[in-house]
């Protein structure tokens, strides 16, 4: 009866660290997505801001390409970029604390991780 209560708690325990370390991946790769935007919307910006303010330029909104010109989009992909940045400091704050808890949770437990 004993080994089949600390059996049914070790699966627990590695379901509760499996569900940890999914977590934490699923916020590591919204992170990688985040940053891979801002790269993006970085080197746009950098190559609009020496053109004239009236020259002829193409976005993408929700599928559609639409006309504009510079002085349109500058302001919008600025915009865009700094709400990304926040994203991106909000998601690093998460996966931190994410992280903190999972260590916590290890030490409470007296998890020992075995690296294969």
């Amino acid at each position: 009866m004993a080994s089949q209560i600390s059996a049914r708690k070790q699966q627990e325990l590695q379901a509760q660290y499996s569900n940890f370390k999914n977590n934490l991946q699923q916020i590591a790769q919204k992170i990688g997505d985040v940053e891979q935007e801002t790269e993006e919307h970085k080197l746009v910006l950098e190559t609009l801001e020496p053109l004239q303010k009236d020259r002829k330029c193409f976005r993408m909104i929700n599928g559609v390409l639409v006309e504009r010109t510079v002085a349109d989009i500058v302001p919008a992909l600025k915009t865009n970029s700094e709400g990304l940045k926040k994203v991106l400091d909000d998601l690093l704050k998460q996966y931190k604390m994410k992280q903190e808890e999972m260590e916590k949770w290890k030490k409470k437990n007296n998890i020992q991780v075995v690296q294969q």
